[in-house]
């Protein structure tokens, strides 16, 4: 029935201010855009959106699911961020399985970065 996750989406309250952050910032490239109101981001293995046609669903960082970015070094990505003036909510930390840290997108929207033990 399921055979895999198609995309994932994020609401955004100012579809320009989230693009800066994820383009510039983060330096995803847009692969596609409808209607100047939803944007498509590809990535090995998945797809990532950011859209203001989520009525009645608002950005959260403390809310909801979340997503997580797989990164070549969490601590050097997060403090390249911190640079940037992007807000740090959860410190780098390891567990037995990954290195991850949370970030808190333009919009308020909580995103991971990951690094997974192994290389993967």
């Amino acid at each position: 029935m399921i055979k895999h996750i198609a995309f994932t989406v994020y609401p955004v309250g100012d579809l320009a201010r989230a693009r800066r952050f994820y383009e510039d910032d983060l330096g995803l490239t847009p692969a596609r855009n409808f209607f100047d109101a939803w944007y498509e981001y590809d990535l090995a293995g998945g797809c990532f959106a950011i859209t203001t046609k989520m009525e009645g669903v608002t950005p959260a960082a403390d809310a909801g699911g979340s997503l997580a970015f797989e990164v070549d070094d969490v601590d050097a990505c997060v403090a390249e961020l911190r640079g940037k003036g992007v807000r740090v909510k959860t410190e780098p930390f390891t567990t037995p399985v990954c290195r991850m840290a949370i970030i808190v997108d333009s919009e308020g929207n909580a995103v991971i970065l990951h690094k997974a033990n192994g290389g993967a």
